[in-house]
């Protein structure tokens, strides 16, 4: 189970982020627009559209080498623990009306199969987490 769960936790967690990422860019006008319909200001609408891609992909190419898994979990698990705390806002009924800016298949999805999906894969990034401290301090013992 360890040896699955170092192998497939970040590999499942690219192909997430990229999928996420490469979405929302090649449709940026359907994004950019969904953004700015957000429950947020304007100007935080501008930086996100930007960020939030950006950050998918960064944490994505953390997860890629083993110097920098660590901290591609790191960003995993914040992601979704964000992303998964405003899909909890939007059931709870904190706005009116929310427009879901994921892309592609993402964006099928109810709010609770999306809250569902973030949460499994915020287990997988907090699980690889786990298993990261576990190696580390078994390395140093030796």
């Amino acid at each position: 189970m360890r040896k699955f769960i170092r192998t497939a936790a970040p590999a499942l967690l690219i192909l997430l982020f990229v999928y996420a990422a490469l979405s929302k860019l090649l449709d940026f006008p359907a994004f950019n627009w969904q953004m700015h319909n957000q429950n947020v200001p304007p100007e935080a609408a501008s930086v996100l559209v930007y960020l939030v891609p950006g950050l998918e992909l960064l944490a994505a190419v953390l997860l890629l080498f083993s110097r920098t898994q660590v901290a591609g979990l790191l960003l995993s698990a914040f992601l979704l623990l964000v992303f998964s705390g405003y899909i909890l806002l939007v059931l709870g009924g904190f706005w009116d009306s929310v427009p879901c800016s994921c892309g592609g298949v993402l964006r099928g999805m109810g709010w609770g199969q999306h809250l569902a999906f973030n949460l499994f894969f915020l287990f997988l990034s907090i699980t690889a987490l786990i298993d990261k401290k576990g190696k580390a301090e078994n390395l140093r013992k030796e």
